[in-house]
């Protein structure tokens, strides 16, 4: 299990981290503190493999804390979050090893997107001593990219890999049933305008097969997997 410790000044945002953590699974929650030193002494007694921090806190502020752990050589890893995004903060972050950074306010999916991120390059690192160029291409550099043949195999702007790897295995689990927009959606936690998007996408490529359903109430989009094609999605994940 991956211990997250949530460093955060606002207790309501606290609590909503804390509960969508709590919807992640290979990841335990080990605890939340509202300010630097706090959290300066907390890892001091215990090891968490994962920082969930907010930038902006009174007194010490978030990147000074990143800069600290740093600084001490201390084994854990840094997803910020923040009301702000300037791009002097967001350079530093990431100079200093942020795994990833989160502007507020984020809905489920996005932060569902960056753990399960961090989880995939987590896992690989505990059970790989030596990475290749394949192991790096697909887990460590970035996804939402990929050269194929000499070309750059890119999903459309507001789609991410790590998402449509979520949603495809919610449709492979299916085993060819068919489904809905909001089965995928009570599924996965992601939102229905954002499963939709997938749905339509998969359907471009010929992943998916899409049918109207009419019956009392809206019309319904069903889906069914064309497993055969699954090729065609293969390149972006």
């Amino acid at each position: 299990m991956i211990k997250v410790l949530i460093v955060e000044d606002d207790p309501m945002v606290a609590e909503f981290n804390k509960r969508y953590l709590r919807e992640m699974k290979g990841f335990s929650f080990a605890g939340i503190v509202h300010n630097v030193r706090d959290a300066k002494d907390f890892l001091a007694r215990e090891q968490v493999n994962l920082i969930l921090l907010d930038v902006y806190m009174p007194g010490a502020n978030g990147l000074e804390l990143l800069h600290f752990i740093r600084e001490q050589k201390i084994a854990v890893d840094v997803i910020l979050i923040t009301a702000a995004a300037d791009t002097e903060k967001v350079q530093t972050a990431l100079r200093l090893g942020a795994v990833d950074y989160l502007v507020k306010p984020f809905e489920f999916e996005r932060f569902n997107q960056a753990l399960n991120q961090y989880k995939d390059k987590y896992v690989m690192f505990e059970k790989k001593q030596v990475l290749n160029q394949e192991d790096l291409d697909s887990r460590i550099l970035p996804s939402e990219q990929r050269q194929s043949g000499g070309l750059i195999e890119a999903l459309p702007k507001g789609l991410t890999s790590s998402t449509l790897q979520i949603i495809l295995n919610v449709i492979k689990s299916k085993e060819g049933s068919l489904f809905s927009t909001d089965d995928i959606a009570e599924s996965t936690y992601i939102s229905r305008v954002s499963v939709r998007k997938y749905l339509k996408y998969l359907t471009q490529l010929g992943v998916l097969e899409e049918s109207l359903t009419y019956g009392i109430g809206r019309p319904v989009y069903y889906y069914i997997l064309k497993k055969d094609n699954l090729t065609k999605v293969s390149i972006y994940l």
